[in-house]
């Protein structure tokens, strides 16, 4: 069966309790919850510009745990890209990292095509880092892949995160941005702008 071109996978991996959901959730629906709850694998859905049409940005927010090797293996020989999250306040979010990279390396072969992005994510708990950031941009360059500290909490850095993402396939020209089209509630807004509306 030839791969589904007008689907683009993103697969986000990372030790448990990084915030993987919290940054998914908070680029597709601009939500933030305090609380965790352990995932087991959710699949969120957005429309994106890609070659000019569009196409549904897939993102997969894997389970945190070591439990679902399989599922792991898939996620990966499916995805297009790979958000790889850890905590810059645990070193130890940042060592479960590695096994999930050299296992990409030997399913996808030459990554050096392949978007990648290394994230340090609560770039809020500043004061309880264990991660120093040279450190982590040192390791993305000795993986070949981009980095990135966000904060899904404080909404840093979000957008921006798979907007470079996304920057990184050379492939295919593929972005946030959906050019020309405009969605309903954008032509609502123009629409209602400098009228007035007595309710």
């Amino acid at each position: 069966m030839p791969e589904q071109s007008n689907d683009y996978r993103v697969a986000v991996f990372g030790a448990g309790g990084v915030g993987k959901s919290s940054l998914v959730l908070r680029f597709v629906k601009g939500t933030f919850r305090e609380s965790y709850i352990p995932t087991v694998e959710d699949t969120y859905r957005q429309v994106i510009s890609c070659d000019k049409s569009i196409c549904t940005l897939q993102i997969t927010d894997t389970t945190g745990s070591h439990q679902f090797p399989a599922m792991q293996r898939l996620s990966i020989s499916k995805g297009h890209a790979f958000i790889l999250v850890y905590s810059i306040t645990s070193r130890q979010s940042l060592e479960e990292l590695k096994p999930i990279y050299q296992q990409i390396c030997e399913i996808k072969g030459d990554v050096d095509s392949i978007p990648i992005m290394l994230v340090g994510n609560k770039c809020d708990e500043s004061p309880s880092r264990e991660v120093p950031s040279g450190e982590a941009e040192a390791l993305a360059r000795s993986w070949k892949c981009a980095f990135m500290e966000t904060s899904a909490k404080l909404n840093h850095n979000v957008k921006e995160l798979f907007q470079e993402l996304l920057n990184l396939e050379k492939r295919r020209t593929v972005s946030l941005q959906i050019d020309g089209k405009k969605s309903k509630q954008q032509k609502r807004k123009e629409k209602l702008k400098g009228k007035c509306v007595v309710m």
